[in-house]
């Protein structure tokens, strides 16, 4: 694992695209039983080298029902953008992750973990690349449809403060799916 490690933090294959220097953001252990793919670090992830520390960590803690303690404990959490570098700002927020990092990493991490692990997909990008039959469905209908990834897979919105509006026209997610949510992520922590 440690060498594993080493080269994903010395790894430059998209730094000629990135507006500043390469900065490799992940966490991942080979006892951890819950992955969380996300799509890139922002900003602010990216200045403290720290997985999920911004207001979306946060939301991500209320959905799972885990503590930052938790969240950031790589014994028992995978935390494994699509993208591992703040790609950027564009005009409407974030650039999506670079594209380089999935086929490059994920298979070697994924390998390294448990079998038996929980995977959380937060955001459309992990979503399309692990659940390739739904490229076509909404981010809506992919998590309303959550039980048909059930027991190891549970794709959700990406939690930050954009999903607000997203969570209003959709309270059924907060109802039905949250507690769901945190029950497996409970069970994949015993």
């Amino acid at each position: 694992m440690t060498a594993l490690h080493r080269q994903i933090a010395a790894c430059r294959i998209c730094a000629d695209a990135l507006p500043h220097e390469p900065r490799p953001v992940v966490q991942f252990s080979s006892s951890a039983r819950l992955l969380i793919i996300g799509q890139a670090p922002g900003s602010k992830v990216h200045g403290s080298g720290v997985p999920w520390d911004d207001a979306s960590g946060d939301r991500l803690c209320e959905w799972t029902g885990l503590s930052q303690v938790q969240l950031h404990d790589p014994a028992r959490v995978a935390l494994v953008p699509m993208g591992f570098c703040y790609p950027g700002k564009g005009t409407s927020g974030d650039l999506p992750p670079r594209r380089e990092c999935a086929p490059q990493w994920h298979s070697e991490i994924l390998a390294a973990l448990p079998a038996d692990r929980l995977t959380l997909l937060v955001s459309t990008y992990g979503q399309q690349h692990s659940l390739p039959r739904t490229r076509k469905l909404s981010l809506t209908d992919r998590v309303r449809s959550f039980e048909q990834f059930l027991p190891n897979v549970l794709p959700l919105p990406h939690p930050s403060w954009r999903i607000t509006i997203w969570m209003r026209k959709n309270s059924w997610f907060e109802r039905d799916i949250v507690p769901i949510l945190r029950r497996r992520v409970a069970r994949a922590f015993n």
